[in-house]
């Protein structure tokens, strides 16, 4: 109950935010120096952090995930067809679009829910230039099998790796593979700078690309190649240096709280999502897969009743937009259909968390 005696809603997730002070000190530099944007020194420093965290070469920080994404498509100079998957965000689908590009939708494996990667090859065509895997609630695509099919038919590969921050796969960071693997840095991620991007590559002359595209295509007065504004400000990056020593805080608290859903749900009619043994995740969103949807509506109206606010993370599924070259891919669209994700955040007390469990255990 708040102030007013009145419930307070519980949404399916909740910006982290440092403490003010933090962030007030970064914001004092900032009235210094006058710089508030052009690649200002906190941008930098936010680079450089972000860089040795993931331990790649370039990490280059843009105004959001989406503008990420249609950078890496156009400094990889790709036309033609991206096969993709459909159970994913439409900004995947959208910057394929935006940048003149033809999204193939394939079908997704069951237990990670990323592109079912035994459906590639039969959806290459002498149009493909590319695979766009999607890293979805942080578990990898078989990032194995995509650079072998990528290799033998000499096709890029990004990845869409806006939900991969911090999850480590074969000892490695998740966001180090593929040509290119963009982030998100909106304010509903583990880690955010309120509106924000990045773009990952371990290419010298492929990141001196996407930095001249994301400055219209200038440094000073020499012109190179047309461009597009794609940076960011010093407020945004003040936000990241300020959230970033909590990092491991967020991270652990996160894997308590989805800890404590299992718990209550393991040993019921759901499935529940667990990564390989080559895989730390880093519990960013907390999904369920019900047996039918009537069961989904009926849990989701319950928690409504209850101020609580799930999202359905991720429906529809993206082939059934008839703006997106429908086709068919059964498993996308019957998970898509049956899938939930539950409230998780830091300041999501575990009482919270127990009650929402037991509620939606009531229901099966």
């Amino acid at each position: 109950m708040n102030r007013m005696g009145m419930s307070t809603d519980i949404q399916v997730t909740q910006s982290f935010l440092p403490k003010y002070s933090v962030y007030q000190r970064y914001l004092k530099q900032i009235w210094k120096n006058h710089l508030l944007t052009n690649n200002g020194p906190l941008v930098k420093k936010l680079e450089r952090q972000l860089k040795k965290y993931f331990r790649v070469k370039h990490c280059i920080y843009v105004s959001n995930g989406t503008i990420a994404l249609q950078l890496a498509i156009r400094a990889l100079n790709l036309h033609g067809e991206i096969i993709t998957t459909p159970f994913t965000y439409v900004a995947t689908a959208n910057s394929i679009i935006w940048e003149h590009c033809t999204p193939i939708f394939v079908d997704i494996e069951t237990d990670t829910l990323t592109i079912d990667v035994t459906k590639i090859e039969p959806a290459i065509t002498q149009k493909t230039c590319a695979i766009m895997g999607v890293h979805v609630y942080g578990f990898p695509c078989d990032v194995t099998t995509i650079t072998k099919i990528a290799s033998k038919y000499k096709l890029k590969v990004i990845y869409d790796a806006a939900h991969a921050f911090g999850t480590i796969y074969r000892n490695k960071s998740l966001v180090s593979y593929g040509n290119v693997s963009t982030l998100s840095f909106h304010a509903t991620k583990l880690f955010h700078t309120a509106e924000g991007g990045a773009i990952i590559t371990n290419n010298d002359k492929l990141a001196k690309k996407i930095m001249l595209y994301r400055a219209f295509g200038h440094i000073y007065d020499e012109y190179y190649t047309f461009g597009i504004n794609g940076k960011n400000s010093e407020l945004h990056a003040a936000m990241g240096l300020s959230i970033f020593p909590s990092l491991p805080m967020i991270l652990k608290r996160l894997k308590q709280i989805s800890k404590l859903y299992d718990s209550y749900l393991e040993a019921t009619s759901l499935k529940l999502l667990h990564c390989d043994d080559h895989t730390e995740i880093n519990y960013s969103y907390y999904p369920i897969v019900f047996p039918k949807n009537s069961l989904l509506l009926r849990v989701m109206a319950t928690l409504k009743e209850n101020n609580i606010c799930p999202r359905r993370y991720f429906y529809p599924s993206l082939n059934t937009l008839p703006f997106l070259h429908p086709n068919d891919c059964p498993q996308s669209e019957s998970i898509a259909s049956r899938i939930l994700c539950l409230p998780l955040y830091v300041k999501l007390s575990n009482s919270s968390a127990t009650r929402i469990a037991s509620i939606v255990r009531s229901c099966l």
